[in-house]
């Protein structure tokens, strides 16, 4: 199986997905990363210098699960589903081939996120079906599928880490916070994590639960036992 995941940013595939990347990986999945723009406004100083520090550590990160990076390179922060964007992922769906596209939901915080977001669902068309990652928070978002990451949320955190030019530890915390409340959602075990994603059915995908990691395991709801004398 061929997996290709898509961030708008450097460390978005990290934040939003990499959980479910690394129990890809853990299944023998080839991995393939797609990050849309250079990330030059991700920080202060010299955008030329922080573009090319935030494709190493994406680079570092992606080489923890073996995944290979694709750098597209459009302008951080400008990021439109315009025809350079469609014809550039359409070249690359055409290129990897992948079984399944995941990337950011059409709701998410910002807009570059928004923009490859749309660009992605007009590029896939009926060649590849996509799977929208969780919303930044979870805001606005409902879930129709959860992958168990449970085993691999500290190699999140790893790859989380590898981007040191953006203040990591704050989207390790809140990578942390969300996905064990994912996995509280879904009736996993306490301490358990997981990663909640969308998948809307489009002809001729209506069904990809047998392209998905398995989701948290469904524990039975008890009732109180004691006894009320």
């Amino acid at each position: 199986m061929k997996i290709l995941a898509l961030g708008a940013h450097p460390d978005d595939i990290e934040i939003f997905m990499f959980g479910t990347m690394a129990a890809y990986a853990a299944q023998g999945a080839e991995l393939v990363f797609a990050i849309a723009t250079d990330g030059a406004k991700g920080g202060k100083g010299d955008p030329e210098l922080l573009a090319r520090a935030r494709r190493e550590e994406a680079a570092v990160a992606a080489d923890l699960i073996g995944g290979t990076p694709h750098f597209l390179g459009f302008p951080d922060g400008a990021l439109v589903a315009d025809a350079a964007l469609i014809a550039a992922l359409k070249a690359l769906i055409g290129d990897v081939k992948p079984d399944l596209a995941i990337t950011h939901a059409p709701n998410d915080y910002h807009g570059d996120h928004r923009a490859l977001s749309d660009g992605l669902r007009i590029a896939a068309s009926f060649t590849v079906p996509v799977l929208h990652a969780d919303t930044l928070g979870g805001t606005g978002f409902s879930p129709t599928h959860y992958v168990d990451i449970s085993g691999h949320f500290e190699l999140k955190a790893m790859a989380i880490r590898a981007h040191q030019s953006q203040d990591p530890e704050r989207f390790v915390d809140a990578a942390r916070t969300q996905n064990a409340f994912r996995a509280g959602q879904c009736n996993g075990a306490t301490g358990s994590f997981a990663e909640a994603f969308r998948f809307e059915p489009i002809f001729p995908f209506a069904d990809i639960r047998a392209l998905l990691p398995p989701a948290p395991v469904i524990r039975p709801v008890t009732v109180s036992t004691k006894t009320v004398k």
